[in-house]
Parts: C-alpha cells; sequence; structure tokens
C-alpha cells in the first residue's frame, strides 16, 4: 500500500505577529510621530504635519495602528499560504486534468499529476486516488460502498487541510469589529477631552478643544479605515477558500463516480 503524505502545521503565528507589529506601531508614533521637529514651540503640530496631527490623536493611536498593520501583515501570509496551498497550476485547470485521467481510467496518471501539482488540493486528491487502489482489494461490499470509503477518505483529508488554509482569518475577523471600536474609543476620550476644554468658567480653552476634536477625528478615520479593510480582506480570502473546497469536492464525486462506473455497483 502507498504511503500518505502526512498534513503538516504550517502558517506563521498570529501572536507573534501581534506583538512585532505593536513594537512597531509603537516605535513609529512616540518615536517617529511624537519627535519635537513636527511641533512649534507651543508644542502645536507644526501645519500640515500629518505626523503631528497623528500624534495628537492619543495613545490609542498606536493600538488601532497595530491592528492595522496585523491586517495587512495576515493578509500578506494568507495570499501567499493559499497560493502554495493552490499548487503550480490554477485550481481550475489542474480539476480539469485529473477529471480526464479519472474518466480515462489512468489513476497513476492522475496521481502523478497530483505530485507535480502540489499543495493542499493536490494532497487531498492523492489521498483519494491512493484509497481508491486500497479499496479494489476490499472484498464482501460492495463497489458502492468502496466508492463511499473513497469519498469519506477525501473528507477526512479535506478536514485535516482545511485548519490551514483557514489559519488566522479568525483574527482577521475579530479586528474587523475592534479596529472600529478601538477608534470608537479613541473618538470617546477625544470628545472628553474636548467638551473638558468646553466646560471652564469664562472662554473655552481652543487650544485643548483643538487637541480634542483633532484626537477623535483622528481615531474615528484610523479605526474605521482598519475594520473596513479587515472586512475586505476577510471577505477575499473566504472566497477563495470556498472556491478551493468546491474543487476539492468536485474532484472526490468524480473519484467515487469513476470507480462505480468502471467497477459496476455489484459484490465483488
Amino acid at each position: 500500500m502507498e504511503t500518505k503524505k502526512q498534513t503538516k502545521s504550517k502558517g506563521a503565528s498570529a501572536g507573534l505577529i501581534i506583538l512585532g507589529n505593536l513594537i512597531i506601531a509603537s516605535v513609529f508614533f512616540f518615536g517617529i510621530c511624537g519627535h519635537p521637529s513636527h511641533f512649534d514651540d507651543k508644542g502645536h503640530p507644526l501645519s500640515g504635519d500629518v505626523f503631528g496631527i497623528l500624534y495628537q490623536g492619543g495613545y490609542v493611536i498606536p493600538l488601532v495602528i497595530t491592528l492595522l498593520l496585523t491586517v495587512l501583515t495576515l493578509s500578506i501570509e494568507r495570499w501567499l499560504a493559499l497560493n502554495r496551498a493552490g499548487g503550480k497550476e490554477k485550481n481550475e485547470q489542474f480539476v480539469l486534468k485529473v477529471k480526464q485521467k479519472i474518466d480515462e481510467g489512468d489513476i497513476n496518471g492522475a496521481t502523478r499529476l497530483c505530485d507535480e501539482q502540489k499543495g493542499s488540493i493536490a494532497n487531498i486528491v492523492r489521498e483519494g486516488l491512493i484509497r481508491y487502489k486500497d479499496v479494489e482489494d476490499i472484498t464482501n461490499i460492495t463497489n458502492t460502498d468502496k466508492a463511499g470509503l473513497i469519498q469519506k477518505e477525501v473528507d477526512e483529508a479535506t478536514t485535516l487541510e482545511l485548519p490551514y488554509l483557514e489559519k488566522n482569518l479568525n483574527i482577521i475577523a475579530a479586528i474587523s469589529t475592534l479596529g472600529t471600536l478601538f477608534g470608537l474609543f479613541g473618538t470617546v476620550l477625544g470628545m472628553i477631552r474636548a467638551f473638558s476644554a468646553m466646560g471652564h468658567e469664562g472662554a473655552p480653552d481652543s487650544t485643548a478643544l483643538a487637541v480634542g476634536i483633532s484626537e477623535a477625528l483622528m481615531n474615528t478615520a484610523l479605526g474605521i479605515a482598519t475594520g473596513a479593510l479587515a472586512i475586505i480582506t476577510y471577505t477575499y480570502f473566504s472566497g477563495r477558500i470556498q472556491t478551493m473546497a468546491n474543487a476539492i469536492d468536485e474532484i472526490g464525486f468524480a473519484i467515487g463516480q469513476s470507480f462505480v462506473k468502471r467497477h459496476g455497483g455489484l459484490m465483488k
């Protein structure tokens, strides 16, 4: 019996990515945005200075930047991972070639295509083809049941591969909400500062009022941008994974149907 390939745990650690991005965001916020060169003698941001204005957003800003960087980093990591999982050729072309080999009864040829293609889809199909050869020697069950065993093998291999395909997507999904919530939190803090400036007796402190409003708006903008980017990337990668799953189901069904067609549904 042919040895099966073992699925290994793959993918980057989200915890390390978040920690690294937190360090980068902190250095950027306090070291670059907070540098004195971005402010005048009174501590106000220079006119049109983006870094100084961003620094005015308050201490929630580096947290939101951390979430934004995490979305970007995980999106790149998932894009590379799904490209590896897809294999060398496009999924559609690979599916057509494998189905053609299966329809011709060339199981060895289909297995060679999987070895050449590599990636998660090829690994899953290969497991089904290996099972195809194994069940031919099983006696006392119908060939329809044997086809069911082949499909079960494909389903089990898919279950093993899916965690790798979906790795870190839950983090992106969480950030789609957290980004907006952190932005709103910073907005509330900014508005508290603004209303506090207005609450003083006599003329309100215009500088404190401006700083509070600026803090509120910067947090709102950055939080919404982070949440929107997370939603877009999550939707995109979920769609790609679903397309891969559909391709796997199509080939798995074709393998089982080919077995029944070639051997019939009678007991052997």
